[in-house]
């Protein structure tokens, strides 16, 4: 794929964070009588308040999601770099990358700091947005962040909402399965067992395309 950008959700792309997003969840719960798997089988990609609301609507999805984002702003246990995204984030520039995730911003920067990963200047989290994943209103807003065509754009994602938003805003998408099987990311244009499997060569000045090989 030829592209100028790439944009990167970020749990489940950039950073490993499924242990720890399982612990808040089911500490979660397990206070309020209810099974974490309901939850769980639809909170990857999903703002918290968006989680709430399709599954447990009998709660004021408000105050609970502000509890899940403080749990979230100091649980760092089990937080990892996937393997290949600090190499990865190394070869492109700030014009270059964008990360768009469902998490606030204050979850964002801690699990990319715990992972010892960089904050990239383009930055969208779930307060800069009106509506979250499976809407395209965060991979546009990014775009247009780093002065990119929609359409010279390739997204990393790993979840369902995630691979439909990037569709739905004109861009090519490419699912990583660390979170879901194939056949539920079938809308990507391309699926990789691992961040690791991608390469990237920019191409000589003065371009500023990129040639991304999987």
């Amino acid at each position: 794929m030829q592209c100028r950008a790439i944009l990167f959700d970020l749990d489940g792309v950039l950073v490993d964070s499924r242990e720890c997003i399982e612990l808040i969840w089911h500490a979660w719960a397990a206070e309020r009588g209810l099974d974490p798997a309901d939850f769980l089988r639809v909170a990857h990609g999903r703002r918290i308040a968006e989680t709430l609301r399709l599954v447990a609507p009998q709660l004021d999805a408000v105050a609970e999601a502000a509890v899940l984002d403080a749990m979230e702003e100091v649980e760092t246990r089990g937080l990892r770099a996937v393997p290949g995204a600090a190499a990865l984030l190394r070869q492109l520039s700030e014009v270059q990358r964008a990360i768009v995730t469902s998490g606030s911003h204050g979850v964002a920067t801690l699990r990319l700091r715990t992972a010892g990963l960089p904050i990239p200047g383009v930055f969208v989290t779930a307060g800069d947005v009106m509506q979250g994943k499976p809407h395209p209103e965060g991979y546009l807003l990014a775009a247009g962040r780093l002065g990119v065509a929609p359409a010279d754009c390739v997204v990393l994602e790993d979840s369902p909402p995630g691979v439909a938003a990037g569709k739905a805003a004109g861009m090519r998408v490419i699912a990583l399965l660390t979170t879901y099987a194939a056949a539920a990311l079938s809308g990507a244009d391309a699926c990789l067992s691992s961040l690791a499997d991608l390469r990237v060569r920019q191409s000589g000045p003065p371009s500023t395309d990129l040639t991304v090989d999987f």
